[in-house]
């Protein structure tokens, strides 16, 4: 029996939620999954309301559960960074997950804006460090306010953590078994010290995988190659803010936010599972958010479980939906609707 914490915080998160949900349910009986949930009111509303963001007894209970699955979290209410740090980044760190795993998988050539790109040209993973980096908020004002002010942010990069998430990255090439090849992308010509932290870990810890092909990318090459010649890519591994970045852009290129999922993973504990899409507050309650992303985040959950069966209905379900010309635009535009979608994905699961 499964226990997964459900929290549909803000905007569209709540209605995208709802049909990750339908199709859990529509799945779970054919593979003799068993589960309950545990939904949690955390979000702008009840910050708002009450002013907390993440009461430590939530956070409690949080960690007791088998997977969260998470929705979208902002508000226009609501100063941007308080709910991001109070909530999210909260989460991910004192969970310690430390990894950001984001497949970039095209369904359908249709949705990719690069001209002559086909599915098997886009199929690409980021494993990207989740808990250091630039993102630790390390730093600080000197003479804040004067002409003479000064901010720092530090980047923050420990060897465990680096090496943990490299190590990570190799095991996941090789369970992947697709081209067994994984990128380093930094930016070691320019940024001394932390990247040549990266490059020495990857070096050691490759040594002990010379089954995998074992390339290295500057980031900014990397970003041109991704549009130029994505099919060169298998898994990719690189710091906290380059893999925020790049897993944007990776987004886009199969076929936008709406398509997009992502897994914040504590190997060794909770971790939680998310489209990578805002809160979108100015589509909620009008039926037109594609909640396709939230779909598949339910699939990586479902796999990082080890319900490997129902996480590949999931994963077809969805290519099947986006390529018979169930969708016309990913924007839903023109299409059935968020129920309409999910319903769509349930029954399709379900052959």
């Amino acid at each position: 029996m499964y226990r997964i914490a459900v929290i549909g915080g803000d905007g569209i998160g709540p209605e995208v939620v709802r049909e990750g949900l339908k199709v859990l349910e529509a799945v779970a009986p054919l593979e003799n999954i068993k589960y309950e949930l545990q939904s949690y009111d955390i979000g702008s509303q009840r910050y708002l309301k009450t002013g907390e963001l993440l009461p430590d007894s939530v956070m409690a209970e949080l960690g007791q559960m088998d997977a969260i699955y998470f929705g979208a979290i902002g508000s226009p209410d609501v100063k941007a960074g308080i709910l991001e740090r109070g909530i999210l980044l909260k989460m991910r760190f004192e969970m310690d997950q430390y990894i950001n795993l984001r497949p970039v998988k095209m369904y359908d050539a249709r949705f990719c804006p690069i001209k002559d790109k086909k599915p098997e040209d886009v199929d690409m993973v980021f494993v990207r460090e989740n808990t250091e980096g630039a993102y630790v908020g390390m730093g600080g004002f000197f003479k804040k306010g004067t002409p003479d002010e000064v901010a720092i942010q530090e980047d923050v990069n420990t060897r465990k953590g680096v090496e943990r998430c490299i190590r990570y990255a190799f095991e996941y090439t090789k369970k992947r078994n697709k081209r067994n090849q994984l990128t380093l992308c930094d930016k070691s010509n320019v940024l001394t010290y932390g990247h040549d932290l990266w490059q020495r870990a990857f070096k050691e810890v490759g040594a002990e995988y010379s089954d995998i092909k074992q390339n290295h990318a500057f980031v900014d090459a990397l970003a041109m190659f991704m549009i130029r010649n994505p099919e060169w890519y298998d898994v990719i591994v690189t710091n906290n803010m380059f893999g925020d970045i790049l897993t944007d852009l990776g987004a886009i290129i199969q076929g936008g936010m709406g398509v997009a999922a992502s897994g914040n993973i504590n190997p060794e504990g909770v971790s939680m599972f998310e489209p990578v899409h805002g809160s979108a507050p100015q589509y909620a309650g009008k039926n037109v958010a594609n909640p396709i992303a939230a779909v598949a985040a339910v699939s990586m959950m479902l796999d990082y479980l080890g319900e490997k069966k129902a996480a590949e209905r999931i994963e077809k379900a969805i290519a099947a939906v986006v390529t018979r010309d169930q969708l016309k635009t990913l924007d839903l535009s023109e299409d059935p609707g968020t129920a309409g979608v999910g319903d769509l994905v349930a029954k399709f699961a379900t052959e």
